[in-house]
């Protein structure tokens, strides 16, 4: 049974996650950037080792306390292999990544930034950083983002997973703090049948 804290950290409404299997404490940090002091009380509070630091994709404001963490606990820092900030160990679509008994599976996201991931936690719930919001996806207008790779992001990955899996999102955009792949299916206007065409158009037209 994964255990995962969801932290709001900074100004920019992001979210800092551990996942944690608690019952060998070992644990994974996902994109921290700010406000590490949350991060190590609740890792010494909860005595869990650091295995990895995971980067759903490198822009600044998710990867600032990468070198941080890892001097502190001594974690290795895993990215996208389109990643061309550093990192430890590169991973691709479909690879797996172990932590303590925890499966989380790497789907490559690109759209938001060539080297977004989104990361399937024992088919109980998906962190989506930047490509999936509750009620909305990442920007498309920004250096190394690209609205066709959006489309295949969303519509042939992540809207393509279980209905029940639990979203946990890179920021705290929406009107709660996360969702299901179903729910989003449901409700999120950029996730409507669309066209390619019609959802780089539409895409273009809210920038």
């Amino acid at each position: 049974m994964v255990k995962i804290v969801q932290i709001p950290v900074g100004q920019m409404a992001n979210f800092t996650y551990i996942l944690a299997d608690e019952s060998i404490g070992e644990s994974a940090v996902i994109d921290p950037s700010w406000d590490l002091e949350k991060i190590f009380a609740i890792l010494n509070e909860s005595d869990w080792r650091v295995k990895y630091i995971i980067n759903t994709h490198t822009h600044f404001d998710h990867i600032l306390g990468n070198e941080q963490v890892a001097a502190v606990t001594g974690a290795r820092i895993i990215q996208h292999k389109e990643s061309t900030e550093k990192y430890d160990l590169p991973v691709e679509d479909g690879q797996i990544i172990e932590v303590g008994k925890i499966i989380i599976k790497v789907l490559y996201t690109p759209g938001h930034s060539k080297d977004s991931i989104s990361l399937v936690v024992d088919n109980e719930l998906v962190l989506t950083g930047d490509t999936l919001f509750v009620g909305n996806c990442g920007r498309v207008d920004l250096p190394g983002s690209d609205a066709s790779e959006m489309y295949d992001s969303l519509f042939g990955k992540l809207a393509k997973l279980q209905d029940s899996l639990i979203v946990y999102p890179g920021h705290d955009y929406g009107n709660k703090k996360t969702s299901t792949i179903a729910e989003e299916k449901r409700t999120n206007y950029v996730l409507k049948t669309r066209s390619r065409a019609e959802f780089v158009r539409f895409m273009a037209s809210t920038d």
